[in-house]
């Protein structure tokens, strides 16, 4: 199993850029895919979530309207579309999948995260700075 970010960058703030997650190794059209953000000095945090088990998409209140997850199955591959970008957006961006299928969104949020959701890859750099 192996998922790889990348697309990240230095943008001003109010830019945009968008991310991928290309994953391999197993049923990606089946797990739930969730995108995080580790900003120095600060612990990993969980941004966005999609499950299509469950159906559904899910953002934190800080990104909401402003990022958007997405998902095309036939290139194994995860985005996520960031918009109005702002310096606090600033961080090294991951995505992981869920252990299980039975996985969905319920976790990705919380403190205990890592124990639902995994192989994180190297992640991709965001800078937002004017």
């Amino acid at each position: 199993v192996q998922l790889q970010a990348s697309g990240g960058g230095s943008v001003q703030p109010g830019g945009s850029l968008r991310l991928s997650c290309v994953a391999s190794g197993f049923g990606f059209d089946e797990y739930t895919i969730a995108w995080f953000r580790q900003a120095p000095g600060k612990e990993r945090e969980g941004v966005a979530c999609d499950s299509p088990g469950a159906g559904h998409t899910r953002y934190v209140d800080s990104v909401l309207g402003r990022l958007t997850i997405s998902r095309d199955n036939s290139r194994k591959t995860m985005y996520l579309q960031m918009d109005n970008l702002t310096p606090g957006d600033t961080a090294v961006y991951y995505c992981a999948k869920g252990f299980r299928q039975s996985i969905g969104c319920q976790y990705y949020s919380g403190k205990g995260y890592y124990r639902y959701y995994g192989y994180w890859g190297q992640g991709t750099l965001v800078t937002v700075s004017s």
